[in-house]
């Protein structure tokens, strides 16, 4: 099974970049990932939020295939332990299917249609990051997780 990593917008800066393009690297070993950016919005600052939501929606489930199971990082989602984690990716795998869809939506977050589209939501932490950050502690996470399922010495208990 393939894991999407689907995000809204460029991280711009240089050592967030730095560090996605390293978990991505060691990713390889483990996992097909596919990373997925959306650009932002042309003339963004003429739409209301709704609009912007809606707009970002429709480009976000553009890139969902038939069969994807769709998890939006959502602050109000379901926060996982790393080792907790790993065991949610171990039943995703194991349940079939062409790819586990990993989202982050932009500022504003996500459209309802994306919203009814998905299977579920995880919050990485109760506090509040910029979405370019989120989306190097992600791939970290996915690294340690998929080290943990190899019972690999990367995560220490």
């Amino acid at each position: 099974m393939k894991v999407k990593f689907i995000c809204i917008g460029k991280t711009g800066k240089s050592f967030l970049e730095e560090g996605e393009s390293e978990y991505l690297k060691r990713l390889k070993h483990y996992v097909a990932v596919e990373r997925i950016e959306i650009p932002d919005l042309k003339n963004a600052k003429k739409l209301t939020f709704e609009q912007i939501k809606e707009q970002e929606g429709k480009e976000i489930l553009s890139k969902i295939q038939q069969g994807d199971s769709i998890i939006l990082l959502d602050e109000h989602g379901k926060m996982y332990s790393s080792v907790q984690f790993s065991q949610f990716l171990q039943q995703k795998f194991n349940s079939g299917g062409k790819a586990i869809a990993f989202i982050v939506g932009g500022a504003y977050g996500f459209s309802d249609e994306v919203y009814a589209a998905a299977a579920g939501k995880i919050s990485l932490s109760s506090m509040t990051f910029s979405h370019q950050m989120v989306r190097m502690i992600f791939f970290e996470q996915l690294y340690r997780a998929m080290t943990i399922l190899k019972g690999e010495p990367y995560h220490h208990e």
